[in-house]
């Protein structure tokens, strides 16, 4: 009886043991299984972490990659029977052999649940295709190809050896963290070695094709990507050249007067000495030759509302000749005597050292004005006293957490990527890429895969940094133009080039065509603002990047993968640079838009299907920006830079559907954003004739939080309306000839009320959202071109009335269906029109050319 009522008793302790997945803890360690030497945590469905450790002692300090010991409830089973563990999570299972020591492909096996890709993974095995993550640097590069091929050591291959990502069609990733350095626990985290070298410190990741769930996962453990602050999205001035504090002043006195947008200026190295015996390649005393006084050249540039970054090459120490040497030598406690002329040489893995660094080198100057550093680190790769540490990503850490520690404002820095985990670290300087079609055409492919390792926030060197080939250091204006239209929907946008007095990116100094393609590119990054801030949040929120490659949304279509340049610009917006010359005027290339959506074309002004392969041909002026029909963006007019928070916005509607979007806002440059912060949701319906607009209540608060806001609407590809009612009132409109665009001013700017525009439209209105914007634009620039061929000519009735067709819609927005019936006609008869016109043959071939007309 006493036997039978253990055995029961036996029975009942492994029922229960068997079951406690079914607990979910909270907030805890989620560790599933400990024993012996080893040691299996549940972070999420997707992720397990897996520890082996031949003395049983395990780590619990965070590491280089994994910065997160504590983690959400996540529900997940243990089974134990005889000799085996099995741990389970909806998305898989794990089974090991107990006691049987290290994982090897004998006592473990994952294996993906129901639902997901399938995949039996093994210790040992290596993934068949990993979608790449990044690489340090772009120095030297053209495209993904080394520009100086006799430089490379015997068997070193020519091609950038991107490092692998965190995703995989395989649908799994394993991330080995066996032997990564840790953090120890002081107050300010510094670098630690392991001890052991037999250990194993795995996390195998579980996603199938949910690559999003898994960028996500990641942030779980390794941390998440942080905010920027607002003014990082706007325009970025900076140029390798000798500037003084006169030239300056002249260079802003041109951004005002063209009315050009600005926000950051990056100071390069000649803001300190660099001659011997004063300065370097390492410099960090103000070189008076060039600014007479550094404190007042700084109040000028904040008093024009500027944020401030200064280059630093900090690998040859601190010299004896620099103005804070005497005080950093007493900190680390060396000879203060600058006649010894000793140098305190660098060593980012002495605390000591990059303390004083800190405090007596660095501080000073940003309490004069500095904003961030440029840690321009170019020397050895590695660490003089820690072996393997690498440089670049120990001083992103110094530095971005020395600002976490000392700052009230967000941290910021810019510099190259040093490894997994710099993601917590931003911003990315990706160096000296090569001036050529090459280097542009490989910039949005490294942009995306570098958000495959949440490395989002790449600022490159728009328009190349310095030439290579025969033609040397050139400025080819069409590639430049290009190079910055994509810089308008890059995760920053900033101009830079190498000290050539052939390398002047100034927008001023080009052709009226070029300079307009130039200035049009920066008053768009600065329309787009307030949707790109809104995208950054989500990289905060979810691990996802503003420039995101197709397959995360579409990943069982192959041509999310094959056209790799075309990428997602946050949710609503698909980009398909342009990364080769025209051909008479007008670059063509396919583009690749998803099933799923109707896509609007914005700048020619075309609704296109879903799920089909296009040929496009875009002007100078031109780019393809495919926005999700129905999609409402907040966008702003006019602004002077992105440091104001309350600056009137624009509802963008777009044509072919129904949408909607979360409208965030914060304080710009706060720490708090975490909590401190507000959204407001848009959304827009279509019924019939009616279009329903929504401007929710705002929700949240956050400090200096304005409490109206003026908002309108331009719903894009819009016929003239029946009747326009907000809240229930009827309202006055206006209409935009130039863009099809109906504007709807909202005069109720009380953030916490809710606004609701009803836009009624006629039975019957004429086709919009066929190219009708484009051709307007093309017809207008080609009619002013030909009065140069031709300063005598009359415009007959017919080609008049084509140039003004767009205006007169916007002064009688009633005749729009008159007004778009004629000019369809006369387009399509245009080659007759021209010969009426009495043009000769090759004026009506240029003419037709240049409109990239077709029958």
């Amino acid at each position: 009886m006493e036997s039978l009522f253990r055995k029961r008793l036996l029975m009942l302790v492994l029922m229960i043991s068997s079951c406690l997945a079914g607990f979910s803890q909270q907030g805890r360690s989620n560790i599933a299984w400990s024993g012996e030497n080893v040691r299996f945590t549940v972070i999420t469905d997707g992720v397990i972490r897996l520890e082996y450790s031949p003395d049983g002692k395990f780590v619990d300090n965070k590491s280089f990659v994994a910065v997160n010991r504590e983690y959400p409830a996540v529900d997940f089973k243990v089974k134990t029977s005889g000799s085996q563990i099995e741990i389970s999570t909806s998305k898989m299972t794990l089974k090991y052999k107990k006691n049987s020591g290290r994982f090897t492909a004998d006592n473990l096996v994952i294996t993906s649940n129901k639902g997901l890709l399938p995949f039996v993974w093994k210790p040992g095995m290596k993934q068949k295709n990993n979608l790449k993550g990044t690489y340090r640097t772009l120095d030297e590069y053209d495209g993904d190809q080394y520009a100086s091929p006799e430089y490379l050591r015997p068997g070193e291959s020519p091609t950038m050896p991107i490092e692998d990502g965190l995703l995989a069609t395989d649908g799994w990733t394993l991330i080995d963290d066996s032997q990564n350095f840790l953090f120890d626990n002081s107050e300010w985290p510094w670098v630690e070695t392991r001890s052991g070298s037999d250990v194993q410190d795995w996390y195998f990741m579980a996603y199938g094709r949910d690559y999003k769930a898994a960028l996500k996962d990641f942030t779980v453990f390794a941390g998440k990507v942080p905010l920027p602050p607002r003014y990082a999205f706007g325009y970025w001035w900076s140029r390798y050249w000798c500037y003084t504090d006169n030239e300056f002043r002249d260079l802003l006195g041109k951004f005002h007067a063209y009315n050009i947008p600005l926000d950051v200026l990056v100071v390069d190295m000649d803001w300190h000495y660099t001659d011997p015996g004063k300065g370097g390649w390492t410099g960090y005393t103000w070189n008076r030759r060039l600014f007479p006084n550094p404190d007042e050249f700084l109040k000028f540039l904040k008093n024009n509302d500027l944020q401030i970054t200064l280059n630093l090459h900090p690998a040859d120490g601190v010299a004896w000749f620099e103005q804070q040497y005497p005080e950093m030598a007493k900190w680390v406690g060396a000879n203060p005597d600058p006649a010894a002329k000793d140098t305190i040489p660098y060593l980012g893995s002495n605390k000591r050292f990059m303390s004083g660094w800190f405090n007596t080198v660095l501080r000073p100057l940003e309490k004069m004005g500095v904003d961030f550093w440029w840690l321009d680190w170019q020397q050895r790769l590695d660490d003089d006293s820690i072996k393997g540490l690498s440089n670049t990503w120990w001083i992103n850490y110094a530095t971005f957490s020395d600002m976490e520690r000392n700052r009230d404002t967000r941290p910021m820095l810019y510099h190259r990527w040093g490894g997994l985990g710099n993601h917590r670290y931003q911003i990315g300087f990706s160096g000296d890429a090569v001036i050529s079609w090459n280097s542009l055409d490989f910039q949005p492919y490294f942009n995306s895969t570098a958000s495959n390792v949440l490395y989002g926030y790449w600022s490159h060197d728009l328009g190349g940094h310095y030439g290579a080939n025969a033609a040397g250091d050139t400025i080819n204006p069409e590639l430049f133009a290009r190079w910055m239209q994509f810089g308008a929907v890059s995760p920053i946008m900033r101009t830079h080039a190498s000290k050539s007095a052939t390398l002047n990116k100034e927008p001023w100094i080009f052709s009226p065509e070029i300079f307009n393609a130039l200035r049009n590119s920066i008053l768009e990054r600065y329309q787009l603002a307030p949707y790109i801030y809104a995208m950054a949040r989500k990289t905060y929120d979810e691990g996802l990047s503003l420039c995101r490659p197709l397959y995360y949304d579409y990943p069982e279509s192959p041509e999310a993968y094959s056209f790799r340049n075309e990428y997602m610009f946050g949710d609503e917006i698909l980009v398909a640079p342009i990364t080769a010359p025209s051909i008479n005027g007008y670059s063509s290339l396919d583009v690749w838009l998803p099933a799923g959506n109707d896509w609007y074309e914005w700048h020619t002004g075309t609704l296109l299907k879903g799920g089909q392969t296009v040929k496009r041909a875009f002007a100078i002026d031109e780019y393809p920006l495919y926005v999700k029909a129905g999609a409402i963006l907040p966008t702003y007019g006019e602004v002077k830079n992105l440091r104001l928070n309350n600056e009137p916005v624009i509802l963008t509607v777009f044509p072919g559907g129904n949408g909607s979007f979360s409208f965030y806002e914060d304080n710009g440059n706060d720490k708090n954003y975490a909590e401190n912060y507000a959204a407001t949701q848009l959304s827009t319906s279509l019924t019939g004739s009616e279009l329903t607009v929504s401007v929710g209540t705002r929700r949240g608060s956050y400090p200096q939080m304005p409490s109206n806001r003026a908002f309108s609407l331009k719903i894009l590809g819009s016929a003239a309306p029946e009747s326009v009612l907000i809240n229930g009132k009827s309202a006055n409109y206006a209409y935009d000839g130039n863009e099809l665009a109906l504007v709807i001013a909202i005069p109720e700017t009380d953030c916490n009320i809710e606004k609701t525009v009803k836009i009624v439209y006629p039975s019957s209105i004429p086709e919009l959202n066929d190219g009708l914007k484009g051709k307007f634009h093309r017809i207008g620039k080609a009619v002013v071109a030909l009065k140069y061929r031709n300063a005598g000519i009359v415009l007959s009735d017919d080609l008049g009335t084509m140039e003004s067709a767009n205006r007169e819609i916007s002064y009688y927005p009633e005749r729009l269906a008159a007004s778009v019936e004629t000019f369809n006609r006369h387009y399509e008869n245009l080659p007759e029109i021209l010969n009426n016109q009495k043009l000769d043959d090759e004026n009506q071939k240029w003419f037709l050319q240049s409109i990239n007309w077709k029958k």
